[in-house]
């Protein structure tokens, strides 16, 4: 099972909606489906961090993270092939024929 990640604007807004109190922390949690006792340790970061309470965006969406790996293998693909001409390079040139 993998791990969800929230992102830092989500976190900030599921904190201010339990400071105003306009729903309890358990109907809170039901609805945007995160366990109640994260709802709380997402709070008391907040009260203990200020805004420096969840550092960074937080987590790339699905998509972005397939266009990077995407990314990564064509670079991979393209350093592979710079070595090859590198080497066909060395070659024809001490071998002039």
């Amino acid at each position: 099972m993998k791990r969800k990640a929230y992102s830092k604007q989500f976190k900030e807004e599921v904190v201010r909606t339990m400071e105003t109190g306009d729903k309890s922390p358990a109907l809170l949690a039901r609805e945007l489906g995160v366990r109640r006792n994260q709802l709380y340790k997402w709070q008391k970061q907040v009260r203990l961090k200020g805004a420096s309470a969840f550092p960074g965006p937080g987590m790339p969406s699905r998509d972005a993270l397939t266009e990077v790996e995407q990314l990564r293998r064509k670079v991979a693909i393209l350093e592979e092939e710079n070595q090859i001409l590198k080497k066909a390079e060395l070659y024809f040139t001490a071998n002039p024929e």
